[in-house]
Protein backbone atom coordinates (compact mmCIF):
# COMPACT_ATOMS: atom_id res chain seq x y z
CA UNK A 1 0.00 0.00 0.00
CA UNK A 2 0.98 3.39 -1.08
CA UNK A 3 0.93 6.00 1.24
CA UNK A 4 -1.48 8.67 -0.18
CA UNK A 5 -1.54 12.50 0.65
CA UNK A 6 -3.69 15.43 -0.64
CA UNK A 7 -6.94 15.28 -1.34
CA UNK A 8 -9.07 12.28 -1.93
CA UNK A 9 -10.14 10.84 -5.14
CA UNK A 10 -13.56 12.07 -5.96
CA UNK A 11 -16.19 9.71 -6.59
CA UNK A 12 -17.29 9.12 -9.95
CA UNK A 13 -14.28 10.78 -11.56
CA UNK A 14 -11.99 9.24 -13.71
CA UNK A 15 -8.22 9.58 -13.07
CA UNK A 16 -5.33 8.55 -14.98
CA UNK A 17 -2.64 6.69 -13.53
CA UNK A 18 0.45 8.29 -14.00
CA UNK A 19 3.92 7.01 -12.66
CA UNK A 20 6.50 9.63 -11.84
CA UNK A 21 10.03 10.06 -10.39
CA UNK A 22 10.79 13.23 -7.97
CA UNK A 23 14.35 13.70 -6.29
CA UNK A 24 15.41 15.04 -3.57
CA UNK A 25 18.63 17.22 -4.15
CA UNK A 26 20.28 18.10 -0.74
CA UNK A 27 23.75 20.04 -0.99
CA UNK A 28 25.24 21.93 2.41
CA UNK A 29 22.24 22.13 4.13
CA UNK A 30 19.90 23.24 1.28
CA UNK A 31 18.02 21.43 -1.78
CA UNK A 32 17.80 22.10 -5.27
CA UNK A 33 14.35 22.56 -6.16
CA UNK A 34 12.39 23.44 -9.04
CA UNK A 35 9.34 26.24 -9.38
CA UNK A 36 7.25 25.57 -11.66
CA UNK A 37 5.62 29.38 -13.06
CA UNK A 38 2.99 28.25 -14.89
CA UNK A 39 0.18 28.30 -14.18
CA UNK A 40 1.81 28.71 -10.79
CA UNK A 41 4.09 29.66 -9.05
CA UNK A 42 4.68 26.42 -7.72
CA UNK A 43 7.30 24.96 -5.94
CA UNK A 44 8.38 21.27 -6.50
CA UNK A 45 10.50 18.54 -5.90
CA UNK A 46 12.61 18.13 -9.40
CA UNK A 47 10.84 15.24 -11.18
CA UNK A 48 8.23 14.46 -13.62
CA UNK A 49 6.83 10.99 -15.60
CA UNK A 50 8.51 8.33 -17.20
CA UNK A 51 8.43 8.14 -20.54
CA UNK A 52 7.04 3.92 -22.32
CA UNK A 53 9.92 2.34 -22.18
CA UNK A 54 12.28 4.29 -19.99
CA UNK A 55 13.61 3.61 -16.55
CA UNK A 56 12.87 5.24 -13.53
CA UNK A 57 16.51 5.92 -12.87
CA UNK A 58 17.05 7.29 -16.39
CA UNK A 59 13.89 9.33 -16.13
CA UNK A 60 14.85 11.18 -12.91
CA UNK A 61 18.43 12.01 -14.56
CA UNK A 62 16.83 13.59 -17.66
CA UNK A 63 13.59 15.38 -15.88
CA UNK A 64 16.34 16.79 -13.10
CA UNK A 65 18.16 18.00 -15.94
CA UNK A 66 15.43 19.21 -17.41
CA UNK A 67 14.16 21.24 -14.66
CA UNK A 68 17.18 22.29 -13.11
CA UNK A 69 19.51 21.93 -15.30
CA UNK A 70 21.82 20.22 -12.78
CA UNK A 71 23.49 16.61 -13.88
CA UNK A 72 23.11 14.30 -10.43
CA UNK A 73 24.85 10.98 -9.33
CA UNK A 74 24.28 8.29 -7.13
CA UNK A 75 20.13 8.05 -6.71
CA UNK A 76 18.84 5.65 -4.14
CA UNK A 77 15.25 5.00 -3.99
CA UNK A 78 13.45 6.20 -0.45
CA UNK A 79 9.87 5.73 -0.54
CA UNK A 80 6.76 6.78 -2.76
CA UNK A 81 3.62 8.80 -2.38
CA UNK A 82 0.22 8.64 -4.43
CA UNK A 83 -1.92 11.65 -4.52
CA UNK A 84 -5.09 12.83 -7.30
CA UNK A 85 -5.20 15.73 -8.36
CA UNK A 86 -5.71 17.57 -11.78
CA UNK A 87 -3.17 18.81 -14.19
CA UNK A 88 -3.39 21.84 -16.23
CA UNK A 89 -0.94 21.68 -18.20
CA UNK A 90 -2.52 17.98 -19.54
CA UNK A 91 -6.13 18.72 -18.81
CA UNK A 92 -5.96 15.56 -16.68
CA UNK A 93 -7.64 14.53 -13.47
CA UNK A 94 -4.27 12.37 -12.61
CA UNK A 95 -3.39 9.70 -9.73
CA UNK A 96 0.15 10.46 -9.59
CA UNK A 97 1.92 7.35 -8.11
CA UNK A 98 5.50 9.68 -7.14
CA UNK A 99 8.82 7.11 -6.64
CA UNK A 100 11.13 9.60 -4.60
CA UNK A 101 14.83 9.57 -4.92
CA UNK A 102 17.73 10.89 -2.87
CA UNK A 103 20.58 11.86 -5.03
CA UNK A 104 23.95 14.35 -5.18
CA UNK A 105 23.72 16.97 -7.80
CA UNK A 106 26.92 17.49 -8.90
CA UNK A 107 27.18 19.35 -12.11
CA UNK A 108 24.87 22.97 -13.26
CA UNK A 109 24.99 22.54 -16.97
CA UNK A 110 23.06 25.80 -17.40
CA UNK A 111 19.64 26.69 -17.28
CA UNK A 112 16.86 24.18 -17.63
CA UNK A 113 15.76 22.79 -21.15
CA UNK A 114 12.43 22.52 -19.48
CA UNK A 115 10.10 26.04 -20.07
CA UNK A 116 8.58 27.50 -17.28
CA UNK A 117 10.82 26.17 -14.96
CA UNK A 118 13.38 27.56 -12.55
CA UNK A 119 16.13 25.99 -10.23
CA UNK A 120 15.85 27.47 -6.79
CA UNK A 121 18.47 26.49 -3.77
CA UNK A 122 16.47 26.51 -0.66
CA UNK A 123 17.28 25.98 3.49
CA UNK A 124 15.67 22.22 4.15
CA UNK A 125 13.92 23.14 6.94
CA UNK A 126 12.16 26.06 4.57
CA UNK A 127 11.63 23.80 1.70
CA UNK A 128 9.93 21.06 4.10
CA UNK A 129 6.79 23.94 4.88
CA UNK A 130 7.19 25.33 1.60
CA UNK A 131 7.19 22.75 -1.15
CA UNK A 132 3.56 22.64 -2.92
CA UNK A 133 2.47 19.51 -1.98
CA UNK A 134 1.75 17.66 1.06
CA UNK A 135 3.83 14.66 -0.58
CA UNK A 136 6.98 16.35 -1.17
CA UNK A 137 6.95 18.21 2.37
CA UNK A 138 6.81 14.86 4.11
CA UNK A 139 9.75 13.56 2.09
CA UNK A 140 11.65 17.31 2.73
CA UNK A 141 11.00 16.56 6.56
CA UNK A 142 12.21 13.24 6.40
CA UNK A 143 15.48 13.72 5.56
CA UNK A 144 16.11 17.09 7.20
CA UNK A 145 16.09 14.83 10.01
CA UNK A 146 18.74 13.04 8.98
CA UNK A 147 20.89 15.99 7.71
Amino acid sequence: MIRRFGESPEAGRTYTRRVGVYALLPRNGHLLLTCQTDPGPDLQLPGGGIDPGESPVTALHREVYEETGWRIAAPRRVGAFRRFTFMPEYDLWAEKVCMVYCARPVLCMGPPTEEMHEPVWMAVADAAQMLGNAGDRHFATRIMRRL
